[in-house]
Protein backbone atom coordinates (compact mmCIF):
# COMPACT_ATOMS: atom_id res chain seq x y z
CA UNK A 1 0.00 0.00 0.00
CA UNK A 2 1.22 3.45 -1.08
CA UNK A 3 1.70 5.77 2.05
CA UNK A 4 0.25 9.36 1.11
CA UNK A 5 2.21 12.09 2.39
CA UNK A 6 0.20 15.05 4.43
CA UNK A 7 -0.27 18.53 2.71
CA UNK A 8 -0.50 21.49 4.42
CA UNK A 9 -3.63 22.91 5.36
CA UNK A 10 -5.69 25.60 7.25
CA UNK A 11 -4.43 28.68 9.61
CA UNK A 12 -3.04 26.11 12.58
CA UNK A 13 1.00 25.97 12.93
CA UNK A 14 2.20 22.29 11.95
CA UNK A 15 3.40 22.84 15.61
CA UNK A 16 0.00 22.20 16.84
CA UNK A 17 -1.69 19.84 14.31
CA UNK A 18 -1.10 18.18 10.94
CA UNK A 19 -4.26 17.36 9.04
CA UNK A 20 -3.84 14.15 7.20
CA UNK A 21 -6.57 15.52 4.58
CA UNK A 22 -6.89 15.55 0.80
CA UNK A 23 -7.18 19.26 0.10
CA UNK A 24 -9.99 19.67 -2.29
CA UNK A 25 -9.88 23.57 -2.33
CA UNK A 26 -10.45 23.55 -6.17
CA UNK A 27 -12.94 22.07 -6.35
CA UNK A 28 -16.57 22.99 -5.82
CA UNK A 29 -18.25 21.33 -3.67
CA UNK A 30 -20.87 23.54 -1.99
CA UNK A 31 -24.73 22.82 -2.56
CA UNK A 32 -27.40 25.34 -1.43
CA UNK A 33 -28.96 23.74 2.24
CA UNK A 34 -32.59 23.18 0.50
CA UNK A 35 -30.67 21.35 -2.26
CA UNK A 36 -28.16 19.26 0.09
CA UNK A 37 -30.83 18.19 2.37
CA UNK A 38 -33.12 16.50 -0.39
CA UNK A 39 -30.33 14.57 -1.46
CA UNK A 40 -29.30 13.63 1.72
CA UNK A 41 -33.06 12.54 2.39
CA UNK A 42 -33.31 11.02 -0.47
CA UNK A 43 -30.30 8.47 0.20
CA UNK A 44 -27.55 10.48 -0.44
CA UNK A 45 -24.51 10.84 1.73
CA UNK A 46 -23.70 13.79 3.74
CA UNK A 47 -19.80 13.40 2.86
CA UNK A 48 -19.81 13.71 -0.58
CA UNK A 49 -20.97 17.61 -0.52
CA UNK A 50 -20.20 20.73 1.88
CA UNK A 51 -22.80 23.56 2.84
CA UNK A 52 -21.94 27.01 2.09
CA UNK A 53 -20.06 28.51 4.72
CA UNK A 54 -22.66 30.36 7.04
CA UNK A 55 -21.05 34.06 7.66
CA UNK A 56 -22.67 35.19 10.51
CA UNK A 57 -24.01 38.75 11.02
CA UNK A 58 -22.05 40.71 13.78
CA UNK A 59 -23.85 40.36 16.59
CA UNK A 60 -23.44 36.68 16.32
CA UNK A 61 -19.89 36.73 16.45
CA UNK A 62 -19.87 39.39 19.29
CA UNK A 63 -21.78 36.74 20.82
CA UNK A 64 -19.13 34.19 20.33
CA UNK A 65 -16.36 37.26 21.85
CA UNK A 66 -18.76 37.62 24.40
CA UNK A 67 -19.62 33.88 25.87
CA UNK A 68 -15.74 33.16 25.24
CA UNK A 69 -14.88 35.31 27.59
CA UNK A 70 -17.34 34.55 29.98
CA UNK A 71 -16.79 30.45 29.95
CA UNK A 72 -12.94 30.70 29.08
CA UNK A 73 -12.11 28.99 32.69
CA UNK A 74 -14.60 26.44 32.24
CA UNK A 75 -13.03 25.42 28.87
CA UNK A 76 -9.77 25.56 30.26
CA UNK A 77 -10.56 23.61 32.96
CA UNK A 78 -12.79 20.69 30.93
CA UNK A 79 -9.25 21.09 28.89
CA UNK A 80 -7.25 20.14 31.79
CA UNK A 81 -8.91 17.30 33.26
CA UNK A 82 -9.20 15.32 30.21
CA UNK A 83 -5.57 16.24 29.58
CA UNK A 84 -4.16 15.34 32.86
CA UNK A 85 -6.74 11.82 32.98
CA UNK A 86 -4.77 10.98 29.38
CA UNK A 87 -1.58 12.11 30.39
CA UNK A 88 -1.84 9.44 33.23
CA UNK A 89 -3.61 6.84 31.60
CA UNK A 90 -0.74 7.36 28.18
CA UNK A 91 1.98 9.02 29.16
CA UNK A 92 4.84 9.78 26.42
CA UNK A 93 3.78 7.86 23.79
CA UNK A 94 0.12 9.29 23.99
CA UNK A 95 -0.77 10.27 19.76
CA UNK A 96 -3.58 12.67 19.67
CA UNK A 97 -6.13 11.87 16.80
CA UNK A 98 -8.41 14.45 16.70
CA UNK A 99 -11.74 14.13 14.67
CA UNK A 100 -12.13 16.81 12.46
CA UNK A 101 -13.00 18.92 12.49
CA UNK A 102 -14.83 19.76 16.20
CA UNK A 103 -12.08 18.14 17.66
CA UNK A 104 -9.22 19.89 16.25
CA UNK A 105 -9.26 22.60 18.36
CA UNK A 106 -9.61 20.60 21.22
CA UNK A 107 -6.96 18.36 20.71
CA UNK A 108 -4.94 21.04 20.01
CA UNK A 109 -5.56 22.42 23.45
CA UNK A 110 -5.15 19.23 25.01
CA UNK A 111 -1.44 18.85 23.59
CA UNK A 112 -0.45 22.31 24.63
CA UNK A 113 -1.79 21.71 28.21
CA UNK A 114 0.53 18.67 28.45
CA UNK A 115 3.39 20.47 26.91
CA UNK A 116 2.51 23.83 29.56
CA UNK A 117 2.04 21.00 32.49
CA UNK A 118 4.81 18.71 31.75
CA UNK A 119 7.06 19.57 28.87
CA UNK A 120 6.55 17.20 26.40
CA UNK A 121 4.93 17.70 23.18
CA UNK A 122 2.89 14.64 22.03
CA UNK A 123 2.39 14.49 18.39
CA UNK A 124 -1.28 15.77 17.08
CA UNK A 125 -2.94 14.65 13.96
CA UNK A 126 -6.24 15.51 12.99
CA UNK A 127 -8.24 13.06 10.83
CA UNK A 128 -11.94 12.66 9.02
CA UNK A 129 -14.76 9.97 10.62
CA UNK A 130 -17.75 9.87 8.60
CA UNK A 131 -21.20 8.38 9.95
CA UNK A 132 -21.89 5.09 8.41
CA UNK A 133 -18.23 5.41 6.81
CA UNK A 134 -16.02 4.90 9.54
CA UNK A 135 -12.91 6.52 9.64
CA UNK A 136 -9.82 7.34 7.68
CA UNK A 137 -7.81 3.60 6.91
CA UNK A 138 -5.30 6.05 5.71
CA UNK A 139 -4.80 8.05 7.98
CA UNK A 140 -4.53 5.82 10.85
CA UNK A 141 -1.87 3.79 8.98
CA UNK A 142 -0.09 7.16 8.79
CA UNK A 143 -0.17 7.49 11.71
CA UNK A 144 1.03 3.72 12.74
CA UNK A 145 3.67 3.83 10.21
CA UNK A 146 5.15 7.41 11.84
CA UNK A 147 4.89 6.13 15.45
CA UNK A 148 5.41 2.35 15.76
CA UNK A 149 5.49 2.59 19.28
CA UNK A 150 2.65 5.63 19.76
CA UNK A 151 -0.63 5.08 21.71
CA UNK A 152 -3.49 6.79 19.21
CA UNK A 153 -6.11 8.80 21.57
CA UNK A 154 -9.33 9.53 19.86
CA UNK A 155 -10.08 13.50 20.41
CA UNK A 156 -14.02 15.25 19.44
CA UNK A 157 -15.52 18.46 20.75
CA UNK A 158 -18.49 16.83 22.80
CA UNK A 159 -20.91 14.40 22.19
CA UNK A 160 -24.89 14.57 21.24
CA UNK A 161 -26.77 11.19 21.12
CA UNK A 162 -23.48 9.15 20.63
CA UNK A 163 -23.88 8.46 16.89
CA UNK A 164 -19.90 9.34 16.57
CA UNK A 165 -18.45 7.16 19.57
CA UNK A 166 -20.17 4.68 17.85
CA UNK A 167 -18.98 4.70 14.59
CA UNK A 168 -15.78 5.26 16.36
CA UNK A 169 -15.98 1.93 18.25
CA UNK A 170 -17.29 -0.48 14.85
CA UNK A 171 -13.82 1.90 12.31
CA UNK A 172 -11.67 0.36 15.53
CA UNK A 173 -13.29 -3.07 15.47
CA UNK A 174 -13.26 -3.35 12.13
CA UNK A 175 -9.68 -2.30 11.53
CA UNK A 176 -9.11 -4.75 14.04
CA UNK A 177 -10.02 -7.92 12.14
CA UNK A 178 -8.88 -7.06 8.86
CA UNK A 179 -5.66 -5.58 9.71
CA UNK A 180 -4.69 -7.41 13.28
CA UNK A 181 -4.17 -4.24 15.32
CA UNK A 182 -6.15 -3.29 17.82
CA UNK A 183 -7.29 0.47 19.03
CA UNK A 184 -8.28 2.15 21.95
CA UNK A 185 -11.80 3.38 20.56
CA UNK A 186 -12.19 5.59 23.85
CA UNK A 187 -13.09 9.22 22.73
CA UNK A 188 -11.67 12.26 24.59
CA UNK A 189 -14.15 15.47 24.72
CA UNK A 190 -14.72 18.39 26.53
CA UNK A 191 -18.39 17.57 27.41
CA UNK A 192 -20.25 14.62 27.32
CA UNK A 193 -23.94 15.37 27.83
CA UNK A 194 -25.10 12.30 26.40
CA UNK A 195 -22.97 10.26 28.85
CA UNK A 196 -21.31 8.36 25.92
CA UNK A 197 -17.60 8.36 26.62
CA UNK A 198 -15.56 7.68 30.29
CA UNK A 199 -12.85 10.80 29.56
CA UNK A 200 -14.62 13.92 29.64
CA UNK A 201 -14.29 17.15 30.90
CA UNK A 202 -17.84 17.82 32.11
CA UNK A 203 -21.32 15.71 31.27
CA UNK A 204 -22.83 19.22 31.36
CA UNK A 205 -24.28 20.51 28.64
CA UNK A 206 -23.07 23.48 27.74
CA UNK A 207 -21.82 26.47 25.07
CA UNK A 208 -18.20 25.25 24.04
CA UNK A 209 -17.52 28.59 22.06
CA UNK A 210 -16.22 26.78 19.54
CA UNK A 211 -19.58 24.93 18.75
CA UNK A 212 -20.32 28.57 17.44
CA UNK A 213 -19.06 29.23 14.29
CA UNK A 214 -18.02 26.70 11.45
CA UNK A 215 -14.85 26.99 9.89
CA UNK A 216 -13.31 30.25 11.57
CA UNK A 217 -12.70 28.65 14.41
CA UNK A 218 -11.42 25.53 13.22
CA UNK A 219 -8.15 26.22 11.16
CA UNK A 220 -10.80 27.73 8.15
CA UNK A 221 -10.75 24.12 7.07
CA UNK A 222 -14.44 22.38 5.87
CA UNK A 223 -15.95 19.38 6.81
CA UNK A 224 -14.30 16.50 5.55
CA UNK A 225 -15.52 14.72 2.25
CA UNK A 226 -15.65 11.15 0.94
CA UNK A 227 -16.48 11.16 -2.74
CA UNK A 228 -15.13 8.56 -5.20
CA UNK A 229 -14.72 11.57 -7.81
CA UNK A 230 -11.86 13.15 -5.77
CA UNK A 231 -10.64 10.73 -3.17
CA UNK A 232 -9.03 7.73 -4.47
CA UNK A 233 -7.81 4.36 -3.19
CA UNK A 234 -4.36 5.76 -1.58
CA UNK A 235 -5.75 9.52 -0.82
CA UNK A 236 -6.64 10.72 2.49
CA UNK A 237 -10.40 11.70 2.90
CA UNK A 238 -10.38 15.44 1.86
CA UNK A 239 -11.60 18.90 2.75
CA UNK A 240 -10.99 22.53 1.47
CA UNK A 241 -8.88 25.53 2.92
CA UNK A 242 -11.24 28.37 3.49
CA UNK A 243 -9.03 31.06 2.04
CA UNK A 244 -11.08 33.88 1.22
CA UNK A 245 -12.02 33.75 5.10
CA UNK A 246 -8.50 34.97 6.40
CA UNK A 247 -10.06 37.94 7.87
CA UNK A 248 -12.70 36.38 9.64
CA UNK A 249 -10.63 33.25 11.16
CA UNK A 250 -10.30 32.87 14.83
CA UNK A 251 -9.13 30.34 15.02
CA UNK A 252 -5.46 31.38 16.64
CA UNK A 253 -7.41 33.71 18.99
CA UNK A 254 -9.68 31.27 20.54
CA UNK A 255 -6.05 28.67 21.02
CA UNK A 256 -4.26 31.29 22.54
CA UNK A 257 -7.77 32.64 24.96
CA UNK A 258 -8.16 29.10 26.56
CA UNK A 259 -3.99 28.24 26.63
CA UNK A 260 -3.82 31.77 28.55
CA UNK A 261 -6.12 30.37 31.42
CA UNK A 262 -4.02 27.19 32.16
CA UNK A 263 -2.20 28.47 35.42
CA UNK A 264 -5.79 29.34 36.91
CA UNK A 265 -7.30 25.42 36.95
CA UNK A 266 -3.88 23.08 36.41
CA UNK A 267 -3.96 21.97 40.29
CA UNK A 268 -7.58 21.74 40.33
CA UNK A 269 -7.37 20.21 36.97
CA UNK A 270 -5.17 17.69 38.61
CA UNK A 271 -6.87 17.03 41.59
CA UNK A 272 -10.38 16.17 39.56
CA UNK A 273 -8.74 13.66 37.31
CA UNK A 274 -7.39 11.40 40.00
CA UNK A 275 -10.25 11.47 41.85
CA UNK A 276 -12.10 10.40 38.14
CA UNK A 277 -9.07 7.44 38.18
CA UNK A 278 -11.01 6.04 41.27
CA UNK A 279 -14.26 6.12 40.41
CA UNK A 280 -16.05 4.03 38.59
CA UNK A 281 -17.38 5.81 35.29
CA UNK A 282 -20.46 4.10 33.26
CA UNK A 283 -21.02 4.92 29.78
CA UNK A 284 -24.84 4.17 29.56
CA UNK A 285 -25.73 6.34 26.32
CA UNK A 286 -28.28 8.29 28.24
CA UNK A 287 -29.39 10.27 25.71
CA UNK A 288 -31.03 8.01 23.59
CA UNK A 289 -33.78 7.68 25.67
CA UNK A 290 -34.05 11.60 25.26
CA UNK A 291 -34.00 11.00 21.72
CA UNK A 292 -36.41 8.27 21.13
CA UNK A 293 -38.94 10.25 23.41
CA UNK A 294 -38.66 13.01 21.24
CA UNK A 295 -38.74 11.35 17.94
CA UNK A 296 -42.09 9.34 19.47
CA UNK A 297 -43.51 12.79 20.77
CA UNK A 298 -42.92 14.48 17.74
CA UNK A 299 -43.60 11.72 14.98
CA UNK A 300 -40.37 12.39 13.06
CA UNK A 301 -39.23 9.89 11.12
CA UNK A 302 -35.34 8.69 12.48
CA UNK A 303 -33.86 9.67 15.02
CA UNK A 304 -31.25 11.13 12.29
CA UNK A 305 -32.98 14.23 12.32
CA UNK A 306 -32.75 14.34 16.21
CA UNK A 307 -30.04 16.23 17.44
CA UNK A 308 -29.64 16.78 20.90
CA UNK A 309 -27.22 19.18 23.09
CA UNK A 310 -26.16 22.76 22.58
CA UNK A 311 -23.21 21.48 20.12
CA UNK A 312 -25.51 20.12 18.00
CA UNK A 313 -28.33 22.35 17.72
CA UNK A 314 -26.36 24.89 17.02
CA UNK A 315 -24.35 22.72 14.08
CA UNK A 316 -28.33 21.64 12.97
CA UNK A 317 -28.76 25.88 12.32
CA UNK A 318 -26.00 26.72 10.77
CA UNK A 319 -25.96 23.99 7.72
CA UNK A 320 -29.36 21.95 8.12
CA UNK A 321 -32.52 22.42 7.17
CA UNK A 322 -34.34 22.83 10.98
CA UNK A 323 -37.63 22.05 11.67
CA UNK A 324 -38.13 22.68 15.28
CA UNK A 325 -35.74 23.85 18.61
CA UNK A 326 -36.94 22.11 21.79
CA UNK A 327 -35.21 24.29 24.53
CA UNK A 328 -34.99 23.48 27.94
CA UNK A 329 -34.74 26.58 29.82
CA UNK A 330 -34.40 29.49 27.28
CA UNK A 331 -33.11 31.86 29.90
CA UNK A 332 -30.10 29.81 29.72
CA UNK A 333 -26.69 32.00 28.63
CA UNK A 334 -26.11 28.45 26.59
CA UNK A 335 -28.36 29.11 24.25
CA UNK A 336 -28.91 32.72 23.35
CA UNK A 337 -26.88 32.12 20.32
CA UNK A 338 -29.85 29.50 19.48
CA UNK A 339 -32.60 32.00 20.22
CA UNK A 340 -30.64 34.41 17.32
CA UNK A 341 -29.66 31.74 14.76
CA UNK A 342 -33.62 30.17 15.10
CA UNK A 343 -35.02 33.44 14.98
CA UNK A 344 -32.63 35.18 11.74
CA UNK A 345 -33.95 31.93 10.17
CA UNK A 346 -37.80 31.75 11.27
CA UNK A 347 -37.18 28.38 12.96
CA UNK A 348 -39.64 27.22 15.80
CA UNK A 349 -38.78 27.26 19.39
CA UNK A 350 -40.82 25.13 21.55
CA UNK A 351 -40.10 24.82 25.41
CA UNK A 352 -39.56 21.58 26.73
CA UNK A 353 -38.58 21.19 30.15
CA UNK A 354 -38.86 17.68 30.54
CA UNK A 355 -35.27 17.55 28.23
CA UNK A 356 -32.05 15.57 30.12
CA UNK A 357 -29.74 18.34 27.37
CA UNK A 358 -30.12 22.07 27.71
CA UNK A 359 -31.69 21.85 23.88
CA UNK A 360 -32.31 19.79 20.94
CA UNK A 361 -32.71 20.41 16.96
CA UNK A 362 -35.11 18.91 14.70
CA UNK A 363 -33.99 18.63 10.83
CA UNK A 364 -37.36 19.03 8.54
CA UNK A 365 -37.75 16.16 6.84
CA UNK A 366 -37.83 17.84 2.87
CA UNK A 367 -39.26 14.85 1.31
CA UNK A 368 -42.47 14.68 2.97
CA UNK A 369 -42.82 18.46 2.32
CA UNK A 370 -41.89 17.96 -1.81
CA UNK A 371 -44.57 14.98 -2.59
Amino acid sequence: MQITKPVKIGTYAEDDVVFLLKDLSDIKLEDSTANREHKIQSGGHYSESLPIEYQPPKEYVELFWKTLQEYKQKVALCIGIVAEQIFQAKGENTILVSLARAGTPVGILIKRYIEFRYGISLPHYSISIIRDRGFDKNAIHYIRKTHPKGKIQFVDGWTGKGAISIELTKACKEFEQKYGFTLDDSLAVIADPGYCTRLFGTREDFLIPSACLNSTVSGLVSRTVLNEQYIGEDDFHGAKFYNDLIAEDVSNQFIDVIVNEFTNIADEADQIALQRNHEEIEAPFLGMEDVKKIQAEFAVKTTNYIKPGVGETTRVLLRRVPWKILIRDISSPFVQHILMLAEEKGVEVVEYPELNYLCCGIIKSVKEENK
